[in-house]
């Protein structure tokens, strides 16, 4: 867990954010919007001392051309994990496609996908590498 002079790596930082997305499932089961959801966790990482970011601007260029504040993330969690919600009963195979595209445009390595629609939340997590640089394991 970060304590302000060390740096948390990503295992530490996306366990910590599955943990609390596990917890908050349980308490509060399936049905909220995504944005409670959102708010939540946002809390509760906040709460076991994580700097959290919520809905943050992406710019990003593209063959010359700057796209200014191009889409939000939903999250990113100490400057390494970007956090992708959803509140859906149905899967997507969109949705980790997206992520995947946020991390390359970001130059970030991780990701989760968090789908708090499912009837159990292991069923709706999904950890996404981009394949820049030091591979973290996907287990």
């Amino acid at each position: 867990m970060p304590n302000g002079t060390v740096m948390a790596s990503e295992n530490e930082i996306s366990g910590d954010i599955v943990d609390a997305a596990i917890k908050l499932h349980q308490r509060l089961g399936p049905g909220l919007l995504e944005s409670a959801y959102e708010m939540i966790l946002a809390s509760e990482l906040a709460r076991r001392g994580h700097k959290v970011e919520r809905q943050v601007p992406v710019s990003f260029d593209y063959e010359g051309m700057r796209f200014v504040d191009a889409f939000r993330i939903d999250m990113i969690v100490d400057d390494q994990v970007v956090v992708e919600l959803k509140a859906t009963e149905q899967k997507n195979p969109v949705f980790p496609r997206q992520l995947k595209t946020y991390l390359a445009l970001m130059n970030k390595h991780l990701g989760l996908l968090l789908n708090f629609g499912q009837v159990k939340m292991v069923d709706g997590i999904e950890r996404i590498i981009n394949g820049y640089g030091q591979q973290a394991s996907d287990s």
